[in-house]
């Protein structure tokens, strides 16, 4: 078992005809396998905040659901470092399926079996669980995303790559509304409803894992082929060193990672990133229903676009951080992050009432929050060698996710409890300010130049 998840080991390489064809194929072909198994995780991931409306109604507080929440984010910052560091040293193919199927398990079980959705301590060691198994995923994406492309394509790639979180958590709303209408319409003498919140998004997320499975590879020496830098003649710094030598988790964690200034920049700035990002997202739909008048069908549509408009805008971001500021990340990061300013304020000050303004204000954080959420994690692998790639991805998510994610989920649960709304979105709009001052700290900086091996 353990050797399954090793990383596969090299073969003997092919004839020289035939690796430019079957690169092609395979590029494409393990793309598509971390974009749609990336997308999957995301269905399973965020349903538990689309079930807060319907467990308040059951006598839970929206500070005990927020603790409760906050487990995914407690576990998820952990286990995306920790994992990282594991999945530096594995088989990506196997790790990444794996992850999903036993996040798909969890939320099956918080769907049909009544027990663990009865107490506050259930729920959070369930969140806990599934946000633990969520950690498989972005770190065999990054080492994927490192194997395959090369740096000066990266960026681009990445940012496609990256919409696949919006792609999955856009359509895990439509997908847990028509869970809970099959539940209620069919089950309705069993289960109160909600539960299909749970059920749907992760049986289609075991059928996704599958095919992910089978389209993935671990890396192009694994099936034959030469080093990506070598296919593409793209050496990092003008070096044709290809850096292929597996590290020791003491290299990467001691040299390349922990004692890198700038992936300690970049991982400070994402606990402010993510505390905006989650701060806005998990609330949506409380937020919306007690304080604009907004139903459960429009606040899950709300939710919706907030989640696609990332799409657009994670893609122009990369696209403005490769060409109009040549491979400078920073900079986009700023620009992006004054515009989140902008729109959290005029979604806060917003009186009930106008509809239109709230959906365009929560489109206008979508399409800018993703963007810096993404050059954070493009940053990571560029700051650091290839085979240290997912530990520097896995340190900014621990500050992320145990910082920004549990900050957005437990602390504001609690704040908007006792103090106000207003007190929350203050904390957002600071948080708003401390991202950008970050980003511009690494305003000059490209990162396949601080990269030193």
């Amino acid at each position: 078992m353990l050797k399954m998840f090793s990383p596969a080991p090299p073969i003997e390489r092919l004839p020289e005809n035939r690796i430019d064809s079957e690169y092609k194929k395979l590029r494409f072909q393990v793309f598509m396998g971390i974009f749609i198994g990336y997308a999957a995780y995301y269905l399973i991931r965020k349903n538990f905040s689309l079930a807060i409306p319907y467990l308040t109604e059951q006598g839970f507080s929206k500070g005990e659901l927020g603790l409760a929440l906050s487990a995914i984010s407690i576990a998820y910052g952990i286990s995306k470092f920790v994992m990282g560091t594991v999945s530096d040293r594995s088989n990506a193919r196997y790790f990444l399926a794996a992850g999903l199927i036993l996040s798909a398990v969890i939320n099956l079980a918080m769907g049909l079996i009544p027990f663990f959705t009865s107490s506050i301590a259930i729920m959070f060691v369930m969140l806990f669980l599934n946000g633990w198994v969520q950690g498989m995923g972005w770190p065999p994406s990054g080492r994927t995303l490192v194997h395959w492309f090369s740096v000066s394509e990266r960026g681009g790639k990445t940012a496609i790559w990256n919409v696949a979180h919006n792609v999955g958590g856009g359509l895990m709303a439509p997908l847990a509304i028509m869970g809970v209408s099959v539940v209620s319409t069919y089950f309705g003498a069993a289960y109160v409803g909600y539960e299909g919140i749970f059920i749907l998004p992760a049986l289609v997320a075991i059928v996704v894992a599958v095919v992910a499975f089978l389209l993935m590879r671990d890396t192009p020496q694994s099936v034959g082929l030469p080093p990506i830098e070598e296919y593409r003649n793209d050496y990092p710094s003008k070096s044709k060193k290809t850096f292929e030598t597996e590290l020791t988790t003491k290299e990467i964690l001691f040299k390349y990672v922990l004692n890198n200034k700038w992936v300690w920049a970049i991982a400070i700035a994402n606990v402010f990133v993510y505390f905006v990002r989650y701060g806005v997202l998990d609330w949506a739909p409380t937020y919306l229903s007690e304080e604009k008048g907004f139903n459960m069908e429009e606040s899950s549509i709300a939710y919706f676009l907030y989640e696609w408009a990332g799409i657009p805008g994670t893609l122009l971001c990369g696209y403005i951080s490769d060409k109009v500021f040549k491979g400078r990340r920073g900079p986009a990061g700023v620009v992006f992050m004054a515009g989140v300013l902008v729109a959290v304020v005029v979604y806060w000050l917003n009186p009930a009432g106008n509809p239109m303004i709230d959906n365009l204000a929560l489109i206008a954080i979508g399409f800018l929050i993703y963007g810096p959420v993404m050059l954070i994690g493009l940053q990571a692998l560029d700051f650091v060698p290839k085979k240290a790639a997912g530990t520097a991805a896995g340190l900014t998510g621990l500050f992320g996710y145990l910082g920004g994610a549990v900050m957005a989920n437990a602390l504001l649960g609690y704040i908007v409890q006792y103090a106000s709304w207003d007190a929350g979105f203050m904390l957002l709009t600071g948080s708003c300010v401390l991202a950008t001052v970050l980003f511009a700290i690494t305003w000059n900086v490209r990162g396949q130049e601080v990269v030193k091996h």
